[in-house]
């Protein structure tokens, strides 16, 4: 297994009046080459469940094995774990400085102590797993639109060769277009690379057609974790904290009140479609 959380709480503040508490006794398996959505709505402990995992913040109590190692024996490597659990925060474009692209994406991998020609390997084959163009290799990231800075940052994650990776909210500010050609590419690298991949997210929308197992999270909890077809099912307790279910669920379950056979419980367009085809048929 690669990843299991433990009874893990994080209260931030702890010991002062303001007090707050993140996470409350969290237990989790992510098994290796599982594609998670991890779902919220602001405030929900989604992000500071993810910072846990690749040590950025240290648990109130409870324990988190990487490869079966508790990650806070004395004794383990936490530079290690941040280059095998890669984390995308949110807007990481942000955080792009280089003079152009593939010297931004060089940056993780140099610094993990590779020779040049290794980490120049190490680049090109990011750039191209997140399919970026070469003709934009050598320009300056400033001058990408949002979805292609968005690729870049990416791709320095990736250089660095990750087990695991951590996408924080990453079609945050894109539109429509940028928004598919991100998590379609997410989903391409996990299926070609057998990653594993957790994608937070607040918007059932994003994660509905790529993900194979949902976690829902609320006031710090575990509300659902479960395949996507049964979490749909508590579309209305999911509105209850903020959340929704994707539009086909809404749409299926009108036409089903409206006398159609169809399955409500098809979570893509695809397999809306399906349904509606075959409920007129019938």
């Amino acid at each position: 297994m690669s990843l299991i959380l433990d009874h893990v709480n994080y209260i931030y503040g702890a010991d002062t009046p303001l007090a707050v508490k993140a996470l409350d006794d969290i237990c989790l398996t992510i098994p290796d080459g599982q594609f998670v959505g991890i779902i919220g709505h602001t405030g929900s402990g989604k992000s500071t469940l993810m910072q846990h995992l690749n040590g950025l913040i240290r648990a109130s109590s409870g324990h988190i094995y990487f490869n079966g190692e508790d990650i806070y024996d004395k004794d383990f490597d936490m530079k290690k774990l941040r280059s095998r659990v890669g984390l995308v925060f949110q807007y990481p474009e942000h955080q792009l400085f280089e003079i152009d692209v593939f010297s931004d994406v060089c940056f993780g991998p140099k610094n993990l102590g590779l020779d040049k020609k290794e980490t120049e390997l190490r680049a090109y084959d990011a750039l191209r797993q997140v399919g970026l163009p070469d003709e934009l290799f050598y320009q300056s990231p400033f001058e990408l639109s949002g979805g292609q800075k968005r690729r870049v940052a990416i791709a320095g994650v990736l250089a660095m060769k990750p087990e695991v990776l951590i996408l924080d909210e990453p079609t945050a500010g894109l539109d429509p277009k940028g928004r598919d050609e991100i998590l379609h590419q997410i989903k391409r690298l996990q299926t070609e690379t057998g990653m594993t991949i957790l994608l937070v997210s607040h918007s059932m929308e994003d994660v509905a057609e790529f993900v194979d197992r949902i976690i829902v999270m609320n006031k710090g909890s575990i509300l659902y974790d479960d395949v996507p077809r049964q979490v749909f099912c508590h579309y209305k307790e999911l509105e209850e904290v903020g959340l929704a279910a994707p539009q086909v669920t809404y749409v299926l379950h009108e036409l089903k009140r409206r006398g159609l056979a169809v399955d409500v419980n098809a979570t893509t367009i695809e397999e809306a479609a399906d349904t509606v085809i075959k409920a007129f048929k019938g």
